[in-house]
């Protein structure tokens, strides 16, 4: 039974790829709303690294959070908490199987972008890369995001649509500022009139990360 207070909390966990422990590098994917760790998964074979293995958690009910990530914080709680203590925890034991943080990347689309986002800001280091896919730092507008370490030089990777529903383009560009000021490599891509979705350029750029991530 889910615990109401920490409901993404022992969710299934889909590993495909590499095994954890032969792995030259790690790629977490987080799935959006309404969607699952099978729907993220479809993207790592057009990843094309045969030397990953890829993890993709599962959300309770199929939602990180209940809300837009423009949400006041704690409408969004106690989902998007338990979220990034799903994102920490795998982490961590990611770290400990062998694989440092910086062969380990973080890639989400939509909510799972937001997620990946959020949790790379309030825990920086040199990761392999962050792919953020529609996506950006979880907050209402006006939101002062706290700065605290550095990345070290990670790659970072935002791509979204100049006309996506759901994330403005200001979102993104001032989640990839926040980014460079905190040390990471930071690429972004506003594509016009794409729509909520995931194109090949970003699937470019997401290879030539997990790439770097395992050279």
């Amino acid at each position: 039974m889910n615990d109401p207070d920490d409901p993404h909390r022992g969710q299934p966990l889909v590993h495909a790829g590499a095994p954890l422990d032969e792995c030259r590098a790690a790629v977490i994917m987080i799935h959006g709303r309404n969607a699952s760790p099978a729907n993220i998964l479809e993207l790592a074979p057009r990843l094309a690294c045969s030397a990953c293995a890829y993890l993709a958690p599962a959300a309770s009910g199929r939602s990180w959070y209940p809300l837009s990530f423009l949400s006041a914080l704690e409408e969004n709680e106690p989902g998007l908490t338990s979220g990034l203590g799903v994102l920490d925890t795998l982490v961590a034991d990611v770290v400990s199987r062998g694989v440092p943080a910086s062969r380990i990347v973080l890639l989400g689309f939509s909510q799972g972008a937001c997620l990946a986002a959020e949790f790379s800001r309030r825990r920086p280091a040199r990761y392999g890369g962050v792919v953020v896919l529609s996506g950006g730092l979880i907050g209402p507008p006006g939101t002062t995001w706290d700065r605290a370490g550095r990345f070290d030089g990670t790659p970072i990777f935002l791509g979204c649509s100049d006309v996506d529903a759901h994330v403005p383009k200001v979102r993104v560009e001032e989640s990839a500022e926040i980014f460079r000021e905190m040390g990471a490599e930071v690429t972004t891509r506003i594509y016009p009139g794409m729509g909520h979705t995931v194109n090949d350029d970003e699937i470019a750029h997401a290879q030539a990360i997990a790439a770097r991530a395992i050279a």
